[in-house]
């Protein structure tokens, strides 16, 4: 019996066993403000379900330096062990997805995978001498010190830290196995939990074991603010808006009244000023884009033989191209993106000015200008001069020759309420 119930306690015991939370996230692109706002809400979800680990899958080009920073300091105060993992195969952890997988506590890749290349963008010599300036070595040296802050906080290789920064160094996987820059490298998720079993880790100056054993992932997805902010923080989104913004406001401005332009317009503006307020942007590929857009508006009233719409173009074109820097946001606008809004600013133009060179040669069809040169007949004759019939109305009317009842003239001079005539030739 007592055989009985010991093999029933081992049968039902595994129902019985205390699961651990493994709260997932994957931070994959651009690093900024939407990667640090969705890094900062996996971590409040790992609190608020005791999870005894948090797992994220990584794959970036890098980006903002100040938005990495945000994110290392959530790390490294967390009091959840953080597992960095660069994965898939072929994803990388470039620029600032080095310093995000030293200030992790436990560092990991997939085969075919890199990691490295964390010099500052912007301090990168571009003169053939190699000379920086005395603000460009500051940043250099500040990075060069929170890397190694971060390799000693982790026990992780220092001397090569300094070479990606210092040099712009990028190694695989194996590699930074083999220099001990990273802690494992697994094939897939379940190696990686194989490995990770029984491991200690030190977290928040107490040492942690991990256990693996009956984990349940919790993948974290994003609230609705942060997919707002992964939209509007995208270079491309941010460019369309700032186009729809300048074109609804000037169509607003050329129909007054037309109120769905210029609310589409005025939308967009405020919501691209707020994405152009956390993204580095260039304020001359801004100014060149305004430019171009005025050069070809103003083609339009003034007959510049064209020379001001190529400029205009062309100033459109060179500033979409500079307005954001893909070195240091880790992408930018997509060149096809620019052509095509280039093109079509180009038909735009090209539209607007056939229509307004054609309305300019229409003959006037209403107004004082339409009367001249129509023809009338006299009516009437009498003391206050002549009376004719133009248009189905009755005009006073002066004439330098005499007329007679029923003759037929033609307006040549309008003054105010009299119409200046002269016969018809026939």
């Amino acid at each position: 019996m007592k055989r009985l119930l010991l093999l029933l306690f081992l049968l039902l015991s595994p129902l019985f066993a205390t699961s651990s939370i493994i709260v997932e996230l994957e931070v994959k692109g651009a690093i900024g403000p939407a990667s640090s706002a969705y890094l900062k809400g996996g971590i409040e979800t790992a609190v608020r379900e005791d999870a005894k680990m948090i797992l994220i899958k990584l794959d970036t080009p890098g980006g903002l330096s100040t938005s990495m920073r945000e994110m290392i300091q959530d790390i490294t105060n967390s009091h959840i062990p953080i597992v960095m993992y660069v994965y898939p195969k072929g994803a990388r952890a470039a620029s600032a997805g080095t310093y995000l997988m030293y200030a992790s506590n436990v560092a990991a890749m997939a085969p075919g995978t890199n990691i490295g290349a964390a010099t500052p963008i912007s301090m990168i010599p571009s003169t053939e001498k190699h000379e920086i300036s005395t603000p460009e070595k500051k940043a250099v040296n500040d990075a060069m010190a929170y890397i190694k802050s971060l390799a000693e906080l982790n026990d992780r290789n220092v001397s090569w830290a300094l070479d990606a920064v210092q040099n712009a160094k990028s190694i695989s996987a194996k590699e930074a196995l083999q220099i001990g820059a990273i802690d494992i490298v697994a094939e897939d998720i379940h190696e990686l939990f194989d490995k990770l079993e029984g491991r200690k880790v030190k977290v928040s100056n107490n040492t942690v074991t991990l256990d693996m054993k009956n984990s349940i992932i919790l993948k974290y997805e994003p609230d609705w603010k942060t997919k707002f902010l992964y939209i509007v923080t995208n270079p491309n989104i941010a460019y369309i808006l700032l186009l729809v913004a300048i074109y609804g406001i000037f169509f607003e401005l050329m129909n007054p009244g037309a109120v769905l332009p210029g609310v589409v317009g005025v939308i967009s503006g405020i919501i691209a000023l707020y994405s152009l307020n956390m993204l580095p942007f260039n304020y001359a590929g801004l100014l060149l884009i305004i430019l171009g857009i005025s050069f070809m508006v103003i083609e339009v009233f003034v007959s510049g033989l064209g020379v001001l719409g190529i400029g205009g173009v062309v100033s459109f074109a060179f500033g979409s191209v500079l307005l954001f820097d893909a070195k240091t946001l880790g992408e930018s606008v997509s060149i096809p993106l620019v052509i095509a809004f280039t093109l079509v600013s180009l038909v735009f133009f090209i539209m607007v000015m056939k229509l307004f060179l054609s309305s300019r040669a229409a003959k006037v069809v209403t107004g004082a200008e339409e009367m001249i040169g129509s023809h009338a007949e006299v009516v009437a004759i009498d003391d206050e001069g002549y009376h004719v019939m133009c248009h189905s109305e009755l005009w006073n009317a002066a004439s330098q020759e005499k007329l007679a009842v029923g003759q037929n003239v033609q307006v040549i001079g309008l003054n105010g309420l009299t119409l200046h005539v002269a016969p018809v030739q026939e």
